[in-house]
């Protein structure tokens, strides 16, 4: 397939974060993009606006005649997050057409650039961004395709005039095997994904494959204690080739020194609370100091980094009220934001409200989320977002509020939350998960201001 000939597009799925930035990207270069996804959402809403016809029907009447006949010049984009029994695939698939995933495309449209992909079980969203940001706040420039909506450019793709791209490196499916990074990070490999690769063994193995796809002479960043070595090892401790000291907290702002063999940035401002989102700046600088970009240049883009939507994203923050929304969905990412959330604000009587993503996940991971949870001062749990699972015998959220370990704990309806907060007006209130929770988002905001 030469991407050069496309003029035509249609996704099946386009709504997804990837899908969705495969879609602006195309119709940045002049052709037309149409797509189809299940639900309208907020994203969705905004590619219509951008000019993008979204259709939410299984109906192949409703595909423009121009998208029935294959042709050189038309893509067919699909993700595997897509049902089986789609209408749409299926009569795409009789006429002839060739299906091509979003990470091949992806894999094809990053083959020919300098590639810096980004990997990891969580924190890869916030780490490509970062240094996206990075690259573009300093004058050096880049191309990204981001698993989230960056706040500073409120999109998921950026344009750039050279070579360079940024890319998310999906574990999921295997996807980040079709890209061959100049520089390849890995943040985190802990088990997920179980569903797919049966288990943690096998995972470990797809990113072990992921980091032999690294070109000749190219660099991987790889944080310590990972069981795969990498040209740079990098976290907090002083054993790493780059690391972070002195973190400190001030005026709910997270400050660190950069320490690598060749480089020192004292008393860096992170724009984004976290010790994870620490970390994560310690692997984008040193990306960013492999390219040449000058340390004070480097020290201002992460000052000014507005991270990504749903990535401990600040939604109120008031004298009475602070309200956070973040996207973690694993036991690990809730563990890292729960923590960083009790030093920030350690005085504070901290409301979680949390709606478990997958019931293999849920059942995989039980006890881990179990500890973790027992981590708020109050719990309010939803019901399992199944997205594209069928339910599982005996796995629900009844039965994984039975193990956790603390009093103030008690199973909601996306309802029930909106009554509960408008009652109790929380001083310190998150909401967590991958699923649809974010729909609480906005009313809960209007909740709290005007409390």
């Amino acid at each position: 397939m030469n991407l050069d000939h496309i003029k035509r597009v249609y996704l099946l799925g386009i709504g997804g974060i990837g899908m969705s930035g495969l879609a602006r990207y195309f119709m940045h270069l002049g052709c037309d993009v149409q797509g189809y996804d299940k639900t309208e959402t907020e994203l969705t809403r905004a590619l219509v606006q951008e000019g993008i016809p979204v259709i939410y029907q299984d109906d192949v009447s409703l595909l423009p005649e121009t998208y029935k006949r294959p042709s050189a010049q038309t893509l067919l984009i699909f993700t595997p997050a897509v049902s089986k029994d789609l209408k749409l695939k299926a009569y795409f698939l009789e006429q002839g057409f060739t299906p091509y995933k979003r990470s091949e495309v992806l894999g094809m449209i990053s083959a020919s650039r300098f590639t810096i992909a980004v990997g990891g079980t969580h924190g890869k969203t916030t780490t490509s961004t970062m240094i996206a940001h990075i690259l573009k706040d300093s004058g050096y420039d880049c191309s990204a395709f981001l698993g989230g909506i960056s706040s500073n450019y409120n999109s998921n793709v950026l344009y750039g005039e050279n070579n360079v791209v940024v890319v998310e490196a999906d574990e999921y499916d295997r996807s980040f095997l079709t890209l061959h990074p100049n520089i390849a990070v890995v943040t985190s490999a802990d088990p997920d994904h179980l569903d797919i690769y049966g288990d943690e063994q096998h995972l470990i193995e797809s990113f072990e494959l992921f980091l032999q796809r690294v070109v000749q002479n190219g660099v991987s960043i790889v944080k310590k204690g990972l069981p795969f070595s990498g040209d740079i090892a990098y976290a907090k401790e002083e054993v790493c080739d780059a690391y972070a000291q002195h973190i400190h907290v001030e005026n709910d702002v997270f400050y660190f020194d950069y320490v690598s063999k060749q480089t020192e940035i004292p008393n860096i401002p992170l724009g984004i609370p976290g010790l994870h989102n620490v970390e994560n700046a310690v692997a984008a600088t040193t990306v960013a100091l492999q390219l040449g970009i000058n340390a004070d240049k480097i020290k201002a883009a992460l000052a000014s980094f507005g991270g990504a939507k749903r990535r401990f994203e600040y939604i109120v923050k008031t004298p009475t009220h602070v309200y956070i929304d973040d996207y973690a969905h694993h036991p690990e990412e809730l563990r890292a934001f729960l923590t960083s959330m009790k030093k920030l604000y350690p005085a504070k009587k901290l409301t979680v409200v949390f709606q478990p993503h997958l019931y293999s996940r849920t059942r995989d991971f039980a006890d881990g989320f179990a500890e973790v949870l027992g981590l708020a001062d109050e719990l309010l749990l939803m019901d399992i977002y199944p997205a594209r699972e069928l339910p599982i015998e005996g796995i629900s959220s009844t039965w994984l509020l039975d193990k956790i370990d603390m009093e103030c704990k008690q199973l909601v309806s996306p309802e029930r939350v909106l009554e509960i907060v408008k009652q109790n007006r929380p001083e310190l209130i998150v909401t967590v998960g991958a699923g649809d929770i974010d729909r609480l988002v906005k009313p809960l905001k209007e909740i709290l201001e005007n409390a």
